[in-house]
């Protein structure tokens, strides 16, 4: 009698798999629960077992090959084996009382090693001994120690625990390939993170309050249908009820297709609205799975080459601290106003303030504001301090020249002539190119946290964030202050944790306390 061996069925969202190695060839004696194949996905490595005893008929699938879910892809032949089995043939084991079985194959490995079965505990279904308990115990598996054995949580790898015992296990194909494609991302993209925090509150209010209507609506007839966006705006222009719609999608979706199709219109020329993204005004049809490939620009694919550079050729590491805003946004609200009558054309920002606390503090910490040329080091005895500003083309770093010696309102003014200019794409290469030090906000756009990534040549980066009010601890009681986070990225091959730590606690004493900044201490 032949048993069909079938791919597993196959996780949702995986559609297809490949064999990867046939453990057991054509001819050869099987035994219930031997790996027969391994079957490699995107996602997932998986293993098929023989279903019975017998011998391996037919495989009809090569290695390479693709398979389906639940496809055949051997034969076993379970009669044919019978007399080459029946001398292992399983029953049970008796052990103090209780009855317990052994696979075939782990009574011949038991035989063969002259291991007593009353002996083995079974790790099997329902405490069957398999081939492996019988290794185990007759040393050709972990070697025989007098330790316990732990398990893992993630892999369920058995790890004997003794005096400096290690155990050495090839690594499955599953974990290689996600190695190898988490090592890619890193030497292929240019990674970075941010972060924010978001209020629930509205949602599980929403959620508690309409969760049973909104059930009950997507009912029909005891069967759930969903139906894309799309679909129900096409729905809603036509008038065609979605109960009367037969959906052709995944697990009964209705698709747009299946809306027009009732309607009688097929589909509109251009049904889709069109939306545009804030950062490079590139409008993108909404619709059922629609794309829209687009060239890089000629600046966009500099800043890739130079992003990508960045993190191939530094040791690149952020470091963060938080400060309190309170009164830097107090002086600012007791003086802006006069300061802009005094100053014309300057607004009294926070970028001045965290550019001037920047150049003391590169001062004081002159490896902050040095770079690296080939096996050189090269110190800066000035600070240009480039600011990041973003505009729809991409993000451009305008440099103010001599930092250290701007004031306040000249820091100011001068970083609202090189933003219009940016805006506008006026800058020129000049105005561009030769910073020492960069200072990027991402708080403009409500980033909590971040991690910028270096300018090269520059050594180090310092990044602002959104300010949130948070309760914090002062002099012994919990008040409400305006809290912004502070991330400084830095090149750890020219400067060490303790001076990239120390300059930005540096920062953070300034802001928190600016008469610092006027005195210069």
């Amino acid at each position: 009698m032949s048993i069909e061996i079938k791919a597993p069925t196959f996780p949702e969202s995986v559609q297809e798999g490949s064999i990867a190695t046939w453990h057991k060839q054509p001819g050869e004696t099987v035994f219930r629960d031997d790996l027969l194949v391994d079957i490699e996905t995107d996602k997932v490595v998986l293993e098929v077992v023989a279903p019975t005893d017998g011998i391996l008929a037919k495989t009809l699938k090569e290695e390479g090959a693709i398979v389906l879910s639940n496809e055949v892809i051997a034969l076993i032949n379970e009669g044919a084996a019978a007399a080459s089995v029946v001398e292992v043939k399983e029953e049970p084991v008796e052990n103090n009382g209780q009855e317990k079985t052994a696979s075939p194959s782990a009574r011949k490995l038991a035989s063969e090693q002259n291991v007593d079965l009353q002996a083995v505990t079974g790790s099997g279904k329902d405490g069957r001994i398999t081939k492996e308990d019988v290794a185990h115990v007759g040393g050709s598996g972990i070697p025989e120690v007098q330790a316990d054995s732990r398990t893992t949580a993630s892999s369920s790898i058995s790890i004997p625990v003794g005096d400096r015992i290690e155990k050495r296990v090839p690594m499955t194909r599953m974990r290689a390939r996600i190695a190898d494609r988490l090592l890619q991302v890193t030497q292929t993209t240019a990674m970075l993170t941010t972060f924010n925090e978001v209020d629930m509150h509205k949602i599980m209010d929403l959620r508690s309050e309409f969760k049973d209507e909104f059930s009950k609506i997507v009912e029909n007839n005891g069967q759930e249908k969903t139906a894309s966006p799309s679909a129900r705006k096409l729905a809603s222009e036509q008038n065609v009820d979605l109960q009367a719609v037969t959906g052709s999608g995944k697990d009964g979706r209705i698709t747009k297709e299946d809306v027009a199709h009732v309607g009688g219109s097929g589909i509109p020329e251009v049904q889709a609205d069109s939306r545009t993204t804030a950062s490079s005004s590139i409008s993108i049809p909404v619709g059922d799975r629609i794309e829209k490939r687009v060239p890089m620009t000629r600046m966009r694919a500099r800043i890739a080459d130079r992003l990508l550079q960045v993190t191939q050729t530094t040791a690149m590491l952020t470091t963060f601290n938080e400060v309190d805003m309170h009164k830097i946004m107090d002086l600012r609200s007791e003086f802006k106003d006069e300061f802009s009558k005094i100053h014309p054309g300057a607004r009294l920002g926070f970028m001045g303030f965290f550019v001037r606390a920047a150049t003391e503090a590169l001062k004081r910490f002159p490896s902050v504001n040095a770079s690296i040329d080939g096996s050189d080091v090269i110190y800066h005895g000035y600070q240009d301090i480039g600011v990041a500003v973003s505009t729809e083309k991409g993000l451009v770093v305008p440099v103010l020249r001599n930092a250290e010696n701007m004031s306040i309102a000249d820091v100011e003014r001068t970083i609202a002539e090189l933003g219009a200019k940016a805006r506008d794409g006026k800058l020129t290469m000049e105005e561009m190119t030769g910073g020492t030090f960069t200072i990027t906000n991402g708080g403009v756009f409500g980033s909590l946290l971040s991690t910028p990534i270096l300018n090269p040549p520059q050594a180090a980066i310092l990044g602002m964030h959104s300010i949130k009010e948070r309760p914090v601890a002062e002099n012994g009681s919990v008040v409400i202050r305006p809290m912004m986070n502070l991330a400084l990225s830095y090149d750890h091959r020219i400067i060490d944790g303790r001076e990239a730590v120390s300059f930005l606690v540096a920062i953070k004493e300034m802001i928190e306390n600016p008469a610092k900044i006027l005195l210069e201490i």
